[in-house]
């Protein structure tokens, strides 16, 4: 069977529409949401088809949305219909197993089974091995200065399908719609699109060929790639020249501000840094900007002055701690996080000293939790800020952290115990 016609079997479309029905997501410039898809499909379905088999398949526009960055600058992502969605995960799902077979063992991003924290395992071997000068690279824009030409023929060598090449081809060149104005795509490939990932994978495994045929250790997730060798000289040489392979053969800007060489204790790959303990051994550790964005998270989920219940509260903070800890479970955090947890009760417990608001119903309720009455008279009429009162002893006795725990709180510290109990077991 041909290429295409693998990918346009019932079976096949159906295992699409419903791994992009599973991942929801906004609907593209046609505004037919994934709930509607279905019966746009059973309408619409054989028409497509036809058209995608005798290479007259247009797909739509993708809409550009601009989301923030930590840094205060904003990623464009392209967001195409359901319906090309549906599409190009088909392709995914039929060529991703043939590229599969080519792909470097070093590389993690976007691939069956792999992950970021096996990425950063792997750069723990190396930096254990002795391997302890870091050339960290940077893409600039990646997915909006990728050759389209350089990426076609490198697919072709693989794929000798011209009809799946063509409709790839098409995908690349759909254009944008951003404002209500819609242009061209000339170069890169759209991120935010299902296809996009993959077609990231093909174009840098050629830059993972050339850091395997030079001997070089490197682990990359995506476009986050890092190179360890054992020193200083080596590192800038490597980074010199593997600068002009990716600007000259790849046809892809490395950011000349951002790549550099540096020392494990000053990266940060995948959020992660490292740190060397006294017998010499390097682990992981989350980067301060990941503390950083953490906090800043919390902070926001805890502002008194936000219209919203308690219950509905803690079910984001949990949701954002567990995220954030089996992400990180591999690293050395837990004096870190003991301090980030004490400061998340203290806002808690003002959340709460500021519903019980009038004096009297705050005197009472801490004598229901077990406060003397002379002190829970002169906590309830003190003129201290939230965080003052909500730090002293009594507010700790009266609001506890078991009682915290009871209320449905997921701490930091707590989940991280968790995470390692399950993994010894």
């Amino acid at each position: 069977m041909e290429l295409l016609e693998q990918i346009l079997t019932k079976e096949n479309l159906n295992k699409a529409y419903k791994k992009v029905y599973q991942n929801k997501g906004a609907s593209g410039i046609d505004g037919i949401t994934v709930e509607e898809v279905s019966e746009y499909l059973k309408e619409n379905k054989d028409r497509i088809l036809n058209q995608i088999r005798h290479r007259r398949y247009k797909p739509q526009p993708v809409r550009r949305v601009q989301i923030l960055k930590e840094n205060g600058k904003k990623r464009n992502l392209g967001i195409p219909t359901v319906v090309d969605r549906i599409i190009q995960q088909a392709i995914v799902q039929v060529i991703s197993p043939i590229f599969e077979e080519q792909f470097n063992d070093s590389s993690y991003g976007f691939r069956p089974n792999r992950s970021c924290e096996q990425a950063v395992l792997k750069a723990l071997e190396y930096l254990n091995d002795g391997y302890e000068w870091i050339v960290d690279i940077d893409l600039e824009k990646f997915f909006d200065t990728v050759n389209q030409d350089k990426l076609i023929t490198t697919i072709g060598k693989t794929i000798k399908d011209g009809d799946v090449v063509s409709l790839i081809r098409k995908y690349l060149s759909a254009g944008v719609m951003e404002n209500g104005v819609i242009r061209p795509t000339k170069v890169g490939t759209p991120q935010g699109g299902n296809l996009s990932p993959l077609l990231s994978n093909i174009m840098l495994n050629e830059l993972d060929k050339e850091l395997e045929a030079r001997g070089l250790n490197f682990v990359r997730y995506a476009d986050d790639c890092i190179i360890l060798v054992k020193s200083e000289k080596a590192a800038n040489r490597v980074l010199t020249s593997i600068t002009k392979f990716i600007e000259k053969k790849l046809g892809l800007k490395v950011n000349a501000e951002k790549s550099k060489v540096t020392r494990p204790t000053q990266t940060k790959y995948l959020s992660f840094s490292f740190w060397k303990t006294p017998s010499g051994i390097w682990k992981p550790k989350p980067h301060i900007k990941a503390y950083q964005k953490l906090t800043r998270k919390l902070k926001q989920l805890t502002k008194r002055n936000w219209s919203i219940s308690l219950d509905n509260r803690i079910q984001q903070i949990n949701y954002l701690v567990r995220g954030w800890i089996n992400y990180f479970r591999i690293a050395n955090m837990k004096k870190k996080i003991t301090e980030i947890d004490e400061h998340l009760r203290t806002r808690i417990r003002a959340i709460i000293w500021k519903q019980w608001k009038i004096p009297t119903r705050k005197e009472k309720a801490l004598k229901q939790l077990g406060v003397k009455p002379d002190i829970a008279h002169n906590l309830a009429n003190t003129r201290k800020g939230y965080q003052l009162v909500c730090k002293t002893d009594w507010m700790k006795f009266a609001i506890n952290n078991e009682r915290l725990r009871k209320r449905g709180i997921v701490f930091l510290l707590d989940q991280y115990n968790k995470v390692h109990i399950e993994c010894t077991n």
